[in-house]
């Protein structure tokens, strides 16, 4: 069962965001163009491409993503009638204990013009998964007239972007062509590698695919340590 099938919540979010619309929202009001980052998804993506956790160089600039949403809008802006809003939103889970070393890089991102969306991590069932379909139904409601989901976890969205891309509203999929071949291989998402938007990394990444491995042969990390085996184990019991 995909996740959009446990979530009637998201159904009828759109439903009560359209009722809005009709009742007292001014439904002529701007579309959005709408990006949502799945970060814990494409934090776990970008630590498997460098084997470890990311330094300086290789974590992304999200000025760099902002502007490249500013010319999406205005590309848009092209061939739709009527006034577009770029909106851009981070989804994070904060772990017990981390907020300190968090906070900087929140501030950094809401400096930016990043919204950020924040949910403590309680445990593996705390992700912020739902969150972001939930924001994406509301917003769809109030009208969308593009949208950008940047998250490798196509058992999550890839029902409900393709729902979106029938209606005949642009969906693109952000994140690392080795981890989404879902969203590369389809034929109604557009995807885009986060590293072949200009300036969100500001080096090269070490990235090594089964296609493109060297004569000598390569390492590939694992996604996750072996110790989450025992967190699993331990919710399970109780």
């Amino acid at each position: 069962m995909s996740l959009s099938e446990q979530l009637p919540d998201v159904d009828s979010a759109y439903s009560d965001s359209a009722n809005a619309v009709g009742s007292g929202r001014d439904a002529h009001g701007p579309k959005r163009v709408l990006l949502v980052w799945d970060a814990p998804n494409l934090d776990m993506g970008l630590g498997a491409i460098l084997g470890g956790r990311p330094t300086a160089a290789y974590r992304p600039r999200f000025d760099a993503l902002g502007r490249w949403l500013l010319a999406r809008t205005a590309t848009l802006s092209s061939t739709t009638k009527g006034t577009l809003e770029p909106e851009a939103t981070v989804f994070t889970n904060i772990a017990a204990g981390s907020a300190d070393v968090v906070r900087p890089w929140v501030e950094a991102l809401r400096n930016v013009g990043f919204a950020v969306f924040a949910k403590p991590k309680v445990d593996e069932d705390s992700d912020v998964d739902s969150d972001m379909l939930e924001h994406i139904a509301l917003r769809r409601g109030e009208g969308l007239a593009g949208v950008m989901v940047a998250s490798a976890d196509g058992q999550a969205f890839r029902e409900p972007l393709e729902d979106i891309a029938a209606t005949g509203i642009p969906v693109q999929v952000l994140g690392f062509r080795e981890h989404a071949s879902w969203a590369v291989s389809s034929e109604v998402l557009d995807f885009v590698d986060l590293e072949d938007i200009a300036g969100v990394f500001r080096e090269p990444l070490p990235r090594v695919s089964l296609e493109t491995l060297p004569d000598e042969g390569a390492w590939l990390q694992p996604f996750r340590p072996l110790s989450a085996l025992l967190v699993g184990r331990k919710s399970a019991a109780e």
